[in-house]
């Protein structure tokens, strides 16, 4: 493997940094110290050797086991944020929607405080055009500085990431180390007001204090996955110590010792009984990575 200023851990378990807290390792976690040592990383990694980006881990299914090639993890020195204009900030693709729309709200810029209710980081939301509460990443993104998997940095305006529904063009292996996103100006007082009543809806609403990876399936054309799920009687459905939530349905919870293979084959049973029930196919929204043990 390359040299690093930064820290490379060969078989690194996985489980204790995404939500689900399951699944194996990573034959490589490399978490590097900066841009230039992510870009000298990546310039003298086998071609053929697989490579993705883990942010929060809150929208992943790292499967049991585990995932081969470099699992790259962006630091405290990939979470900067800084103010360009009265509205615009650039924002590391390290650093989390709750530090963003704080920031935001500090500087009196308004249109960021949906990026408090995305339990993720701007890496994650850049990629999956990320959104909450009537709003989505590519309401505010001017461009994104990203790492190409063959180590060249390149820059690209908002049109050239194709976003559609919890999707974009990022090509595979590419991560974003830096957004550039611009709202409106706004009272910090009523920007802090609206994010507050965005964290008072998610606890009310979704099972934040338990092991889970946020929302399972994507809201299909017209309909929301949640009530999909619910007619179809899947409210409460286990699988091993894997269940549907009680409190959101479009949530999955490992109760204490699931494993991904549970947790995964869940997500199956329901997308096979919301099919019967309705004749809808749910997609997945959550990421599932890695090999089966």
């Amino acid at each position: 493997m390359p040299e690093v200023r930064g820290k490379l851990t060969a078989n690194a378990p996985l489980a204790p940094l995404v939500w689900f807290k399951s699944g194996g390792s990573a034959e490589w976690l490399f978490e590097p110290a900066d841009e230039g040592d992510l870009v000298d990383f990546l310039t003298q990694l086998e071609a053929e050797r697989s490579l993705m980006a883990l942010g929060l881990g809150s929208n992943m299914i790292v499967r049991d086991g585990g995932v081969p090639g470099v699992v790259v993890r962006l630091g405290k020195s990939f979470a900067r944020i800084e103010q360009l204009d009265e509205t615009t900030i650039r924002c590391g693709g390290g650093a989390s929607g709750i530090l963003v729309s704080s920031t935001a709200r500090d500087h009196g810029i308004a249109g960021l405080e949906f990026l408090r209710g995305i339990p993720g980081t701007v890496g994650g939301f850049v990629r999956m055009n990320g959104g909450a509460y009537g709003r989505e990443v590519r309401d505010i993104l001017v461009s994104a500085r990203i790492a190409l998997r063959s180590g060249e940095i390149v820059d690209w305006p908002l049109e050239k990431l194709g976003y559609t529904y919890r999707h974009s063009e990022l090509p595979k292996g590419a991560i974003v180390v830096e957004a550039t996103f611009r709202g409106s100006p706004g009272d910090p007082e009523a920007i802090g007001a609206e994010m507050d009543a965005i964290a008072r809806a998610r606890e009310e609403s979704q099972p934040l204090r338990s092991r889970t990876g946020g929302s399972t399936f994507k809201n299909p054309p017209g309909h929301k996955a949640w009530a999909l799920i619910d007619a179809a009687g899947c409210r409460g459905l286990t699988r091993g110590d894997a269940q549907v939530s009680e409190k959101h349905c479009n949530f999955l919870l490992n109760l204490g010792s699931a494993t991904s293979a549970d947790i995964e084959a869940l997500g199956e049973d329901v997308r096979r009984r919301v099919a019967a029930k309705s004749g809808i196919t749910l997609e997945w929204e959550i990421q599932r990575v890695g090999t089966e043990a």
